[in-house]
């Protein structure tokens, strides 16, 4: 266990299919709400599915000055609306946040979708009519960098893109960095938007559901897709204090493990291993956790190893711990999946509610835990796990913990 400073979450930025701020996301998150509707942003006519979780009456032009938008995409445009979210949520100022001590990690799977289009147009009118405005949109490092512009931080500007745990990679990497007392703040999470890449990746590996995802269901198909951002504002607990700052939660340590077995489908022994890791860490043991916010896909594989894999790290306390998945309400966001769960943990430690996994119908016996299904449910969480699984063996588990529990 680290003997540093302590780093807490003080703000967060969210933007998703059922809410765009915090109050508004955790409302529709413990009410059950889906947000998975036919897709209307993205032409999905080549795909069998045609549901998603879209974020709807986004308004850019609510963050960002107007004569900027045309040059980020819109994964970067999402990424800017939650950290402004969340920078509005921890009392920040632009001026507190500005300069050689703050930083920005962000995490994403497949970048901005600006590629394709530009694609698009170099297919179609040739290299001399390529839109100039598109060429600035591509490159994927830009997220991170038009955050870190926007807000003048430039303690340290870094993409992660470890796919599906890009944003547990981003917050886990932001708390080091607090901890060591290299930055002061961090805007950690994952940002992503709809695209065709996604979408025909997961189509052709047979993957996705039809029109819902259901986790830990014994007929679950697959995944259902979705888009958003999640920023957490970091900073050590001294500063919070000092400033009389929220505290929602701290971070008490992660896990990493790359433990590429296969490149689709997570191995129970390296799922198994980021876990231990992470209570490691922490200086937890088994019996402290009381929430894990699931990766939960509702693919056949995943939930059964997921499953598989707490059962043995944890044992019989699996049977005390409530695990739930929220990709049942907002699809997978894929590099802002984890990002948006962290938040969720930070929540559910300070609201002492667990968020359901909705449309759950049929108990699956490879997959005994308690998913708390369909409806939220009031329990104290002093601890909280944060699961997150990529492609590749890619996994990193958070752990989060009451502050006001710690000494």
């Amino acid at each position: 266990m680290r003997k540093s400073r302590r780093v807490v979450i003080t703000g967060i930025g969210i933007v998703s299919s059922i809410g765009i701020g915090k109050d508004a996301f955790w409302k529709n998150l413990v009410r059950g709400k889906s947000g998975v509707t036919r897709i209307s942003s993205l032409d999905t006519s080549p795909y069998k599915c045609h549901y998603g979780g879209e974020v709807k009456k986004f308004n850019p032009a609510d963050f960002i000055p107007k004569r900027r938008i045309k040059f980020m995409g819109r994964t970067s445009q999402l990424a800017i609306a939650a950290a402004s979210l969340g920078l509005k949520d921890a009392k920040l100022s632009d001026r507190e946040i500005s300069g050689e001590k703050s930083g920005v990690i962000i995490g994403t799977t497949i970048g901005e979708k600006s590629i394709e289009e530009l694609a698009k147009m170099w297919a179609k009118d040739g290299l001399n009519n390529l839109n100039r405005a598109k060429i600035f949109q591509v490159s994927a490092n830009n997220i991170p960098g038009n955050v870190g512009i926007h807000f003048k931080a430039r303690g340290l500007n870094f993409l992660i893109p470890t796919a599906c745990a890009a944003g547990n990679y981003s917050i886990g990497y932001g708390a080091d960095l607090i901890r060591n007392g290299d930055l002061n703040f961090v805007l950690a999470g994952g940002s992503e938007a709809f695209s065709h890449v996604a979408f025909a990746g997961f189509q052709r590996l047979y993957s996705m559901a039809p029109e819902k995802c259901q986790p830990f269901d014994k007929n679950r198909k697959g995944i259902i897709l979705g888009e958003g951002a999640g920023i957490l504002v970091l900073e050590s607990l001294e500063s919070a204090i000092k400033r009389e700052a929220e505290i929602y939660a701290e971070i008490l340590g992660y896990g990493l493990s790359c433990d590429a077995y296969h490149i689709t489908a997570p191995n129970p022994k390296g799922v198994a291993k980021v876990m231990k890791k992470a209570l490691a860490d922490s200086g937890l043991s088994a019996k402290d956790v009381d929430y894990i916010c699931a990766h939960g896909t509702g693919t056949l594989i995943n939930d059964k190893t997921e499953t598989k894999a707490i059962k043995n790290v944890f044992g019989q306390w699996s049977e005390n711990i409530f695990v739930s998945s929220i990709k049942s309400m907002l699809g997978h966001t894929m590099g802002a999946a984890s990002a948006i769960e962290a938040a969720v943990c930070c929540l559910v430690i300070k609201h002492s509610i667990v968020p359901p996994t909705i449309n759950y119908e049929t108990p699956d016996p490879e997959c005994g835990i308690d998913c708390v299904p369909n409806k939220a449910r009031k329990k104290k969480v002093k601890v909280a796990l944060n699961n997150a699984f990529a492609f590749g063996g890619n996994n990193c588990c958070v752990a989060f913990g009451d502050a006001d529990t710690r000494g």
